[in-house]
């Protein structure tokens, strides 16, 4: 574990990297120009001008590229052309926001997955689990941007229980986590039931049910945690998908997170607070991998890290 570690950490670096090239590149390709917009199109040519050099927009390409890696790696992201501010502050002003969306999201999600997997496989094959797997499908097939209106039209229009958007206390996160989160809910749901249904008629299973193992220790003692692995693959995945389904939810409910710092900075054509946004979002995600892999062996000891040199 002790070499594997400092060696996962390592391969972080190009993909951050690449991350950051390819934003960079991509960026520039959006029609638009920032200082026009910060300016309108009726300014003069010099304040056009003046501004472009205070920005750092009049070198070549590879000069602002190369500024822009210098300045990463030194843990510099820019200054915001909108806020004027360090894109760094700007974007940490936000982050604790979008993070406890994703958490409460992930709750909710395995609040609702792992109670309707194990239903779903104990009862195989009866109108509960059919209830239970079209439940998961419903899940899965409702996007966020139409799932999310709809909850405000029932809950904060009609039954005015929760606030229609914006942020603040728990009351404002409920909408907002069950929209993200319900897609999850039904992956990880099916998932749950097809590594119960594998497991149930393994050794290990039929020897503790002959040791009078039964009903709810033989399935939430025995056979789910062998049927986690996967599962655990797929939340490491999935919250990477929860930070990218933020940028819609927190835009369609005005959460006040890094998924709309975005949306405004893609507006705005505010270069490196973009670059700040996305690489924060991504830097979240291989983290969040890298800790998935380290949960492997607490939940499977036979797991050996030294081994896969």
């Amino acid at each position: 574990m002790k070499s594997w570690l400092p060696r996962r950490i390592l391969m972080l670096v190009p993909v951050v990297l690449g991350v950051a090239t390819l934003v960079f590149a991509f960026l520039r390709m959006v029609p638009g120009d920032p200082v026009v917009i910060m300016l309108g199109e009726q300014a003069r040519v010099a304040d056009v001008e003046t501004m472009r050099k205070d920005l750092g927009l009049d070198g070549p390409l590879h000069e602002q590229y190369g500024n822009f890696i210098i300045g990463l790696a030194r843990g510099d992201l820019g200054k915001s052309f909108y806020f004027r501010r360090p894109v760094r502050d700007v974007v940490f002003e936000r982050y604790p926001a979008t993070i406890s969306l994703a958490l409460a999201a992930m709750m909710v999600a395995l609040l609702v997955s792992f109670p309707l997997g194990v239903i779903s496989a104990v009862k195989e094959g009866t109108a509960t689990d059919t209830a239970a797997g079209g439940f998961a499908l419903l899940g899965v097939s409702m996007p966020n941007f139409w799932l999310g209106p709809l909850l405000i039209l029932l809950f904060s229009i009609h039954l005015k229980l929760t606030p229609v958007s914006g942020g603040g206390g728990i009351e404002y996160l409920i909408l907002p986590a069950i929209t993200l989160g319900t897609a999850m809910a039904g992956i990880l749901a099916r998932l749950i039931r097809s590594g119960l249904l594998e497991v149930k008629g393994s050794p290990y299973v039929r020897t503790a049910r002959a040791k009078g193992v039964g009903g709810s220790r033989l399935i939430w003692v025995h056979a789910l945690r062998n049927a986690l692995l996967p599962v655990i693959t797929v939340i490491g995945l999935q919250f990477g998908a929860l930070l990218g389904g933020a940028v819609i939810t927190e835009t369609v409910f005005s959460w006040p997170g890094v998924g709309l710092l975005l949306i405004e900075a893609i507006r705005a054509r505010d270069y490196p607070l973009v670059q700040g946004c996305v690489l924060v979002i991504s830097a979240t995600y291989v983290l969040v991998n890298l800790f998935t892999d380290l949960f492997y062996g607490i939940v499977d000891p036979r797991i050996r890290y030294e081994e896969s040199k």
